[in-house]
């Protein structure tokens, strides 16, 4: 819902105009301010700030919106000189003497930018995110830089984001705006939101709507041409900032951004898959960049050093990663921990995950855990969802990797054989998607699941009928879960790799043969892998480069990708192949004693 519940209500009287300014929380906590876009009200914020509730939250209408009184006359009463002054207003009422965290999205983070680079404002604005809202200064010597040094990208950026800001021009044009929102387009709005931006159909957004939108066309009218012709030269941030960019984004390019860090020195990068109404579609991710953001600027400490390649876009997201206790697991979850992830590291090896949740910590996670658990037991995975979900909230990212390996003909197989494959390989991605997947369905915000398959998931082989088998299924698995999880923003991920170096081998089974004559294979197996030298760690990061892509299907290692081929344009030779004797299993799943 989108009513803020224990909310405290004053009025604050500056320039003219009167705003109405809500309160939430212990006032003697560090404040955090959230400043409302266009053409929303405070309210856009309310499932955000019922997640800040370890901050002192202040929310108000911006001039001319909401509950809020608009100026008149409207032309002219939306500068951002003007929206300066209320902001100071606002501080100055609910946190006297002390500086504020300033978040902003949309035309609250346009005018944030302003509050967080101007000179009369400095010592009271502690910290800055920023979400879908540039600086007009920043983007006029955007523009500039690219008209007078013309490259084919640059004029490409230049045309992509003209494309993106077609809404710009409507807004300046005179009365259409106004007609359009206070007709037709008010009342489809909210309908426009679901459908295109998959806005939750809660009661947001309010019945202010048409009013709020018709008085913020003044926000583009007052600013917007003035500021992008003479820009600023000082636009410098005298605060700590954040900035949060939803990379599906269709009214701005993230390409905007790429020269920030000469305005916003030290400036902490935050990417995520979603639309621009973020506050709406994912407040859980939202609300946990902000706290930590906040947090550490309040400690006096830099944020965390994540120094992983993908470090912007999984720092503080929730990864649970199963056989992570050796091989391709541990490698997974120490790249997530380098982003600065929190990492869930599950094996039935209590000591492996407990090894590797330390190793986590001091890789870079913002957190870990180690769960000693047997993904094939479907009641001990049910205890580990219901812990994983009170203890730390939904999973954002669920990597399914462990697995067993076994090798000899299809009647040596035993029924005893079989099971245990099936039980390991598919039933334990089966539970892991039904359990964390529905929680992450059930909440509404996105996520990913990565099926560790494997090559032999479509490369047949005479020596590995149960581990091709169950490795299919979940090439399969994966396969129908993304078409059904696709309108939810959910991605699904099979990884295929092929021969990997890790210690699978020394675990690995061979059906009809003595236990002299197995441990000859593993030891002449492991030779050959060794031999291979593809470590782990490339299938790791292919893991975390195809979550950031939302890749369907993603072969690792050179004969992964031939063999993928072959199975596409030239099944004879596929089948040719089948007969041959491979020295272990075709790929490593992790090891999952």
């Amino acid at each position: 819902m989108t009513t803020l519940k224990g909310a405290r209500e004053r009025r604050v009287r500056t320039g003219g105009v009167e705003l109405c300014v809500a309160e939430l929380g212990d006032a003697q906590r560090p404040t955090v301010v959230l400043v409302h876009g266009y053409p929303d009200s405070k309210e856009v914020w309310s499932e955000v700030a019922e997640r800040l509730a370890g901050f002192h939250i202040v929310l108000y209408d911006v001039r001319g919106h909401g509950r809020s009184t608009a100026p008149r006359p409207l032309r002219g009463g939306f500068t951002l000189d003007k929206l300066t002054d209320d902001f100071l207003a606002v501080a100055d009422a609910v946190s006297p003497g002390k500086p504020v965290h300033l978040v902003g999205h949309d035309w609250g983070s346009v005018q944030s930018w302003e509050f967080v680079s101007v000179r009369r404002t400095e010592g009271r604005i502690a910290s800055f995110t920023s979400v879908s809202g540039p600086s007009l200064d920043h983007f006029g010597h955007w523009i500039a830089r690219r008209v007078r040094r013309p490259t084919p990208r640059r004029v490409g950026q230049l045309l992509g984001q003209g494309a993106k800001s077609w809404y710009v021009y409507l807004l300046h044009t005179p009365k259409l705006p106004e007609l359009a929102w206070r007709g037709p387009l008010g009342k489809r709005w909210p309908g426009i939101l679901r459908r295109v931006e998959k806005v939750p159909g809660d009661d947001y957004p309010t019945s202010s709507l048409p009013r709020d939108a018709a008085h913020g066309a003044w926000l583009y009218r007052d600013n917007v041409r003035a500021r992008l012709r003479r820009p600023r030269a000082d636009a410098h941030a005298h605060a700590p900032v954040q900035l949060i960019t939803p990379l599906d984004d269709a009214f701005l390019s993230e390409s905007l951004y790429d020269d920030l860090e000469q305005w916003a020195p030290g400036l902490v990068r935050r990417t995520l898959p979603a639309g621009h109404w973020i506050p709406r579609t994912r407040p859980d991710q939202l609300a946990a960049w902000i706290t930590q953001f906040v947090t550490a600027t309040e400690d006096g400490q830099p944020q965390p050093a994540a120094t992983g390649r993908y470090a912007d876009r999984f720092a503080g997201q929730l990864v649970l990663v199963t056989g992570a206790g050796s091989g391709i697991g541990r490698a997974t979850a120490y790249a997530f921990a380098r982003a600065g992830a929190r990492v869930v590291a599950v094996d039935r090896n209590s000591e492996a995950a407990a090894r590797t949740a330390e190793q986590s910590r001091q890789l870079g996670a913002s957190a870990a855990w180690a769960e000693a658990v047997d993904v094939s037991d479907g009641r001990a995975m049910e205890k580990l969802a219901e812990k994983v979900d009170t203890e730390h909230g939904v999973v954002d990212v669920l990597v399914n990797n462990a697995g067993i390996g076994l090798s000899g003909s299809f009647f040596d197989h035993t029924a005893e054989d079989w099971r245990k494959v099936l039980d390991v390989n598919l039933w334990g991605v089966i539970h892991g998607c039904r359990l964390f997947g529905k929680r992450m369905a059930e909440r509404g915000q996105g996520g990913h699941i990565v099926n560790t398959a494997s090559a032999a998931a479509y490369q047949p082989s005479k020596a590995l009928p149960a581990y091709s088998t169950s490795k299919a299924a979940v090439l399969m698995l994966s396969e129908c879960l993304r078409a059904e999880l696709a309108g939810q923003g959910i991605g699904v991920t099979a990884v295929c790799p092929g021969f990997v170096d890790t210690a699978i081998t020394s675990t690995a089974r061979f059906a009809g043969v003595d236990a002299e004559e197995e441990k000859r294979r593993r030891r002449r197996a492991a030779r050959l892998y060794g031999l291979r030298g593809y470590p782990p760690e490339k299938v790791a990061d292919a893991i975390l480069r195809a979550v950031v892509r939302d890749e369907a299907v993603v072969p690792v290692t050179p004969e992964a990708r031939l063999l993928r081929a072959m199975s596409r344009f030239t099944p004879r030779a596929r089948r040719r192949l089948a007969r041959a004797k491979p020295p272990l299993g075709a790929a490593d799943p992790g090891q999952h004693p």
